[in-house]
């Protein structure tokens, strides 16, 4: 039997891959083909010299070229993973990304005890994952994941039907607090935060793939931190926190739009690369009048 090897396909992928300046040329080629031919990673890896079927080569070489175009591979196959929980992904919600698992880390050092009965809100919930992802540590909590876009809310809700959260899980389809009332633990929030000017500047497997809604915070990319530290005033409980997860170099910022609204204790978080990605403030007291 002759045909094109497993060995051959990959060679030939990251060459390409290579050329248009993918990192990680191999893995994300074994990824992609792997998915293409059923088969695993371990497999693809193992047995390098078997026969790839035509029909297993053309999707493959469907898929690559979406890849050489810049196309996030997580777009492309539809799933990403996220705190180790497959999350479905699509062109109405942010791709997550691994530094805003910083977030869940956060809170859960913040929150160590994982048998409370927590009430959590995520504001610009998307494809749900830091909302999902808190659940999965907090078998007793309650999550409420907001969005304004009804796309990203169906992806959402499915997410948390997938990973069997949904008796535990509401998504609400609102502009912000706008429709919420009562009070949570854990107030959470990946919202857009780059700033106007600078959207058109961004690497193009972001700026052409994630929903611009998801990206754009306004002038100074700060506009919806403004609204989620008032939404934070009226929502968090006494002994509640607030977690933000911010750009580079805005943490000053949302530190003091937190202390503004009467947040105190605030801390900072930092990604493996070492930036601060998350600002929270722990607890609260009531504006002066």
């Amino acid at each position: 039997m002759t045909g094109t090897t497993i060995q051959e396909v990959l060679n030939g992928a990251v060459a390409q891959l290579r050329l248009a300046g993918i990192e990680q040329p191999w893995r994300e080629a074994r990824i992609l083909l792997a998915e293409a031919t059923g088969a695993s990673v371990s497999t693809i890896m193992a047995w390098p010299e078997r026969i790839i079927s035509r029909e297993h080569e053309a999707l493959f070489a469907g898929w690559l070229s979406r890849r050489l175009d810049q196309e996030p591979v997580s777009r492309i196959l539809g799933h990403r993973e996220f705190w180790s929980l497959p999350f479905i992904v699509t062109p109405a919600t942010l791709d997550p990304r691994p530094d805003s698992e910083t977030l869940v880390e956060a809170v859960l050092a913040v929150f160590p005890n994982r048998n409370r009965p927590y009430r959590i809100v995520d504001f610009g919930t998307g494809t749900g994952c830091l909302l999902l992802a808190l659940l999965s540590e907090y078998p007793n909590a309650y999550g409420l994941g907001i969005d304004r876009s009804a796309a990203a809310a169906r992806v959402a809700q499915a997410n948390a039907e997938a990973l069997g959260f949904a008796n535990r899980t509401s998504i609400v389809i609102c502009d912000w607090d706008e429709a919420i009332t009562g009070g949570f633990d854990i107030i959470i929030s990946n919202p857009p935060y780059i700033p106007s000017p600078e959207i058109a500047t961004l690497m193009p497997a972001v700026r052409d793939y994630d929903p611009l809604p998801a990206l754009d915070g306004g002038h100074d990319g700060l506009d919806p931190y403004r609204v989620l530290c008032h939404a934070a005033q009226r929502l968090l409980k006494p002994d509640g926190a607030v977690f933000f997860e911010v750009g580079k170099g805005q943490e000053n910022d949302a530190e003091q739009l937190l202390r503004v609204a009467g947040l105190e204790n605030c801390d900072y978080r930092r990604d493996l690369a070492g930036i601060v990605r998350v600002v929270s403030a722990k607890s609260f007291r009531p504006l002066q009048k």
